[in-house]
């Protein structure tokens, strides 16, 4: 069994939002710190129709009980409307939600509003490498992805094509969040493309036959249902000119290698590479999030190309993801270029596939990828 990093507060503690995309495993680590429950699945299709025609029921189904019962409603983005009974019973009732979805768009849009400020918020990633432990196999979460049960699976590309197909039935059809399915189906695969890069709108445009205020919107969508974030460029004090525009990263390698067809993913490739700094990012965001660090994470450009993939604060670390088994001084140009323009940066590290930690001249550390997934689990980078 793997007992995931997310901490969530005692049953009754507090309400509290659980944000995460679909098969992260929400539901499952719900069941699993709240066995006692009352539990609303509004995936069920009677549960659904229930609250939609009568959201009022919420108030007289929960038992007027010293404790309150602590109530957990799964999929809550489906019926928005039923966050004002949440809203009344947590203020006039003193109970306590944990309210659990994949996609925050309709709730934020709708007059409940988030329960204005009231629930803390929380989200579930796929699996980090502190989760799996000594069964940490790199070559496998880049190729199946962080999905729990895709990443367990012997065939992952059945499981990856439902999962998509999934998506673009439950959380954009259903939801009515675009006019024409397959242009956005189309999108996913262009958009599939530029994972770890920054994003020419005006190219998938033309390539999908709509405006780029249109793709610009179906990014927002994918940002909405968590399937993907954004990394702005660190603009701080530039001697000279540096990249504006954000990068992308999909939040699972697994979607972005099936819509991408990239196939098995091979060390050496430059796929690989893609795949093994897509990881370093859903590592570093992961643990961000889980420890509560709030910490600020930026990429940094030259207009020449220089680059440095990650930004941690301002200038307290910098990180490049090198998937390679032997760095050389080209794989270190981006970290001395950046110490040029930015001597106040505290750490240097490059993360990647060599054996042993090192460290340069220069002091830029040289860390194996699980020894740099270990120290940032446990809290010694920073």
């Amino acid at each position: 069994m793997i007992t995931r990093r997310l901490k969530l507060p005692s049953p009754g503690e507090e309400t509290f939002f659980l944000w995460g995309p679909r098969q992260t495993g929400k539901s499952t680590l719900l069941r699993i710190l709240y066995p006692d429950a009352f539990w609303i699945d509004l995936l069920k299709a009677e549960e659904f129709r229930l609250y939609l025609t009568n959201p009022e029921l919420l108030r007289e189904q929960l038992p007027h009980s010293t404790p309150p019962p602590f109530v957990v409603i799964d999929e809550v983005q489906k019926l928005p409307h039923l966050l004002d009974e949440v809203h009344w019973l947590h203020e006039n009732r003193g109970i306590q939600f944990a309210l659990c979805g994949s996609s925050a768009r309709k709730v934020r849009r709708g007059h409940a509003n988030l329960l204005g400020g009231r629930a803390v918020r929380y989200e579930l990633f796929g699996l980090v490498s502190a989760e799996l432990g000594e069964d940490f196999d790199l070559g496998r979460l880049l190729n199946h992805g962080y999905l729990p049960r895709i990443y367990l699976a012997d065939r992952p590309a059945r499981l990856l094509n439902a999962y998509v197909a999934d998506y673009l039935k439950e959380e954009i059809a259903a939801e009515g969040l675009v006019r024409k399915l397959p242009v956005f189906s189309d999108f996913l695969a262009m958009a599939s493309l530029s994972d770890t890069e920054t994003v020419n709108f005006s190219t998938i445009a033309r390539d999908c036959g709509v405006s780029s205020q249109t793709i610009k919107g179906y990014f927002q969508i994918l940002e909405d249902t968590l399937l993907g974030r954004w990394l702005p460029s660190f603009r701080r004090r530039p001697k000279r000119r540096v990249a504006a525009a954000p990068k992308f990263y999909f939040s699972d390698i697994g979607v972005v290698n099936f819509l991408s067809k990239r196939g098995t993913l091979y060390q050496g490739t430059p796929m690989f590479g893609k795949a093994f700094e897509n990881w370093c990012f859903h590592e570093l965001t992961a643990w961000n999030l889980y420890s509560e660090a709030y910490a600020e994470l930026y990429y940094w450009r030259l207009a020449s190309g220089t680059e440095v993939d990650f930004i941690v604060n301002d200038m307290n670390l910098a990180i490049e993801a090198k998937a390679t088994a032997r760095i050389s001084s080209r794989h270190i140009k981006g970290l001395r270029q950046l110490q040029i323009d930015h001597p106040e940066v505290k750490r240097r590290i490059i993360v990647c596939l060599e054996e042993r930690p090192r460290l340069t001249d220069d002091n830029i550390e040289i860390l194996p990828a699980r020894l740099f997934a270990r120290k940032l689990w446990n809290g010694e980078l920073f």
